[in-house]
């Protein structure tokens, strides 16, 4: 028999826990599974579950994202099953029938109709109203118990907000070719609330409407009169970013949460770290890029095992979505990076990065020309002109001499 390394072992175990854990969570729900339980099923002790794990509600969202990734790997190598199948169908294996009838071509000509369509491919993965779903689906669906506290809640609170600027994003690319594209946040926070029922806690086997109402409404919402405009009072007071010359050497093994791809950094653009009590300041960057920016939103948590997972769990829910609503050309015109390691923290210059990161840099030919810190980093750092500032007393660390 071939002697295992010692970290073949442990993503052994680490796999063999994961698996008893989905039985566990799928069976008895968040709040009743019990981590003894899941080191039975797994044939391990307490301390091996933990010792991989730190926390019960890690181990959930571990869980969770796990199905999210095979279903983004699956869909991403062409081999998924028929576009109605979802992450939360997989691991229930509930012949439950969908909630909604299968979503149209994606990209559909209007805002209404993506947006119906997109209340469509959400919703599917709910039973019909009069269906019977299976107690471990339902409660597979249910966070409730795990925003439990308050960093976890803020942290929910800041995904939403990016993923109602993900959605504006896509929406905009629907704009007509002969007028300008308007700001659509405002209407995808409408939506996105109406999808997620009257509070984020909410059990959504509660059936809050019909789910062909709530498509027809998101739908109706796409020509809603919104006087939507960006104007954040705190930017005319952004300083400006700072000059540098520093040398870029980015890592290469990270993935991009919205396309499900590797992320490369040969463009020009700006690269802005985010802690997670701060994703609300994504838009900043977008709105200031200069046309063929490449703008690279960066992840950053001190608690990638619950914090992290949440994220990765709800954007990469959520970007399944818009990949199959949206042809590649309406997706968002940015990468989201969760940068769990700190590797790419480490290579802007910031190895300290926390949750409440926020720190900006442009690169220009392979060179930081420019920093920002603070609030309104991303801003100053999309703005910045390196033809019209004065670098001759700035050294290559982008230190004064």
């Amino acid at each position: 028999m071939v002697r295992l390394t010692r970290a073949q072992q442990q993503e052994r175990t680490r796999a063999a826990v994961l698996a008893a854990a989905k039985a566990e969570f799928t069976e008895r729900g968040y709040a009743a599974a019990k981590v003894d339980e899941i080191a039975e099923r797994a044939e391990l002790t307490r301390g091996a579950v933990y010792s991989n794990f730190p926390s019960k509600r890690a181990l959930y969202l571990a869980v969770l994202v796990d199905m999210v990734e095979r279903a983004a790997t699956a869909e991403h190598c062409g081999t998924a099953e028929r576009s109605g199948t979802t992450e939360q169908n997989a691991i229930a294996e509930s012949d439950t029938t969908s909630a909604v009838p299968q979503p149209p071509t994606p990209s559909a000509g209007s805002i209404a109709d993506a947006l119906g369509a997109f209340a469509r491919t959400w919703l599917e993965r709910m039973p019909l109203a009069d269906g019977t779903p299976s107690f471990g689906r339902v409660h597979l669906r249910s966070p409730a118990g795990v925003l439990d506290d308050e960093p976890i809640r803020d942290a929910f609170g800041q995904v939403t907000h990016l993923e109602a600027l993900l959605l504006a994003l896509a929406l905009e690319s629907h704009a007509p070719a002969d007028a300008p594209s308007e700001r659509q946040v405002r209407r995808a926070q409408l939506v996105l609330r109406l999808l997620e029922g009257p509070g984020a806690s909410a059990d959504p086997a509660l059936g809050f409407g019909d789910p062909f109402d709530i498509v027809q409404a998101c739908a109706h919402l796409g020509g809603l009169a919104l006087a939507d405009t960006w104007n954040p009072p705190h930017l005319p007071y952004v300083p400006p970013a700072r000059a540098c010359l520093d040398p870029w050497s980015p890592p290469q093994e990270l993935q991009d949460l919205i396309t499900h791809r590797p992320v490369g950094f040969a463009e020009d653009g700006v690269i802005t770290l985010l802690g997670t009590n701060r994703l609300k300041a994504a838009e900043e960057a977008v709105r200031a890029a200069r046309t063929g920016d490449r703008i690279t939103v960066v992840v950053t948590t001190a608690d990638p095992a619950e914090t992290g997972r949440l994220v990765q769990l709800r954007a990469g829910d959520f970007a399944r979505c818009l990949r199959r609503v949206f042809e590649p050309g309406a997706w968002p015109r940015l990468r989201l990076v969760l940068d769990e390691r700190g590797l790419l923290a480490s290579a802007v210059g910031v190895p300290d990065a926390d949750d409440a990161t926020e720190y900006a840099v442009r690169v220009q030919h392979g060179t930081i020309v420019a920093r920002a810190q603070g609030r309104g980093a991303a801003h100053g750092a999309a703005t910045f002109d390196l033809t019209t500032a004065d670098v001759s007393h700035t050294t290559p660390d982008g230190a004064a001499p």
